[in-house]
């Protein structure tokens, strides 16, 4: 009997206290972002304005790049239609001393090595140089036949690149340059 009055005795309360199921925290919110976000969206922006400027920069320049050229292209067939070199020489050597002049002032005035220097600041090679310095010669002497055409091609090459101005190196005080 013993038997029979333990099982039908109420089940002992357990020990201990009663404990409630876990609850986590809630879910972090997205705003405000942890700091990396906000600095790699500062950079994320950086090269926007970045690539904006540079497409900006780079649309400008073409225009006036093209105007340039053009202007080459008109002197060479007024040479072919009229035959005059003098303004073909004449010509050349305004439209390399202006888009020079847009980079340094002092452009319009200097002779010599001092414009070869000026001429030296865009990258071209010794030739292209060497061209451009005896056109600056070429103009105060007689008419003759030449080799303009290695002019042109001269004066083509250092102005497609003078047009942009990135390609420009500064340029370095000299004493000649102080009084010009």
């Amino acid at each position: 009997m013993i038997g029979a009055s333990t099982a039908l005795a109420p089940p002992a309360a357990p020990a201990g206290p009663v404990l409630r199921d876990i609850h986590l925290p809630p879910e972090p919110s997205w705003w405000p972002p942890a700091p990396g976000w906000w600095l790699l969206a500062a950079l994320a922006l950086l090269a926007l304005a970045g690539l904006a400027w540079a497409w900006r920069r780079r649309r400008c320049a073409r225009p006036q790049q093209r105007l340039v050229l053009d202007e080459l292209d008109r002197l060479i067939r007024t040479r072919r239609e009229d035959g005059d070199r003098v303004a073909l020489l004449g010509g050349l050597h305004q439209l390399l001393r202006r888009v020079a002049r847009a980079h340094d002032a002092a452009a319009v005035r200097l002779r010599g090595e001092a414009w070869r220097q000026v001429l030296a600041r865009v990258p071209v090679d010794a030739a292209t140089l060497d061209h451009l310095q005896r056109l600056d010669q070429l103009i105060y002497q007689p008419p003759r036949g030449g080799d303009e055409g290695e002019l042109v091609e001269a004066a083509r090459r250092w102005l497609h690149l003078a047009v942009k101005p990135s390609v420009w190196k500064s340029s370095a005080a000299s004493p000649e340059r102080a009084d010009a």
